[in-house]
């Protein structure tokens, strides 16, 4: 029997990158999984196939991390079709770099809106759901405490958020059971990330080549990689882990 057999998780922002490994490790382990999206359905679409090839449970739900109503029906519709939710992991983000010259007051709000709002709204909607071992798994980054280059100041903000919540949190709802941890990673090899690096910095040569080089490992990091450590704070083993800021970069911030 696998270690969340009989457990129901949701991951925002599933379709992809982290979310989509942290999907298929889930319910690897037994869990039957929901995932939400808010761009196009055929990478969704794939992730539930792919559990669904292995024997799981799985469901899409489009919602716009932006849209409280629509977090907060995603979380419903979990509950409506597994018929509980024992596991939340607040993955659904955006990164809108700029220094603070010329940096936009709507793309702050909307950071704001997804890496902080959404969250808090996912998380307030779930643990109405919750019983004792509920589990609640933040995806911050180690950008919260160490930020090496420009441009970065927002998202470091609201990350920071993210890992100042998660300490209250665990407070809140450590008398009912339920543990609250964040998952710091630093330089994960997604789509996102590659996007980013793969460009040359003139008379420095590639951005992606400098990070390597700060990274103690010599390496980036796989999703698979943050999937393995958000399978163990979902599982029983964890029970006292909890109020927890967890790097995972490979050393870079060491």
């Amino acid at each position: 029997m696998s270690m969340l057999t009989g457990k129901v998780a949701l991951v925002t922002g599933g379709s992809r990158g982290i979310g989509a490994a942290v999907a298929k490790r889930l319910a690897h382990e037994g869990a039957a999984v929901a995932i939400t999206f808010s761009a196009t359905g055929e990478r969704a679409a794939e992730v539930v196939a792919a559990i669904e090839a292995g024997g799981g449970r799985a469901l899409a739900i489009r919602a716009d991390s932006a849209d409280a109503g629509a977090v907060k029906a995603a979380v419903a519709e979990t509950v409506r079709v597994f018929g509980r939710l024992d596991v939340l992991v607040n993955n659904a983000a955006i990164a809108r770099v700029g220094t603070i010259f010329d940096y936009a007051i709507e793309d702050l709000d909307q950071m704001i809106a997804v890496n902080i709002k959404g969250l808090f709204v996912a998380t307030q909607e779930a643990v109405r759901h919750m019983g004792e071992g509920g589990r609640i798994i933040n995806i911050g980054s180690v950008s919260s405490d160490y930020m090496p280059l420009p441009g970065g100041a927002v998202y470091s903000l609201t990350k920071g958020a993210v890992a100042s919540l998660t300490r209250g949190l665990a407070r809140d709802l450590g008398p009912r059971g339920i543990t609250v941890n964040n998952i710091q990673p630093g330089r994960i090899e997604t789509d996102m990330l590659l996007e980013t690096v793969h460009r040359v910095i003139p008379g420095k040569g590639s951005l992606a080549e400098k990070l390597v080089e700060s990274i103690a490992v010599k390496r980036f990091g796989s999703a698979e990689e943050v999937a393995g450590m958000v399978a163990y704070l979902a599982g029983a083993e964890a029970a006292y882990v909890t109020g927890a800021n967890l790097k995972i970069d490979g050393g870079a911030s060491a």
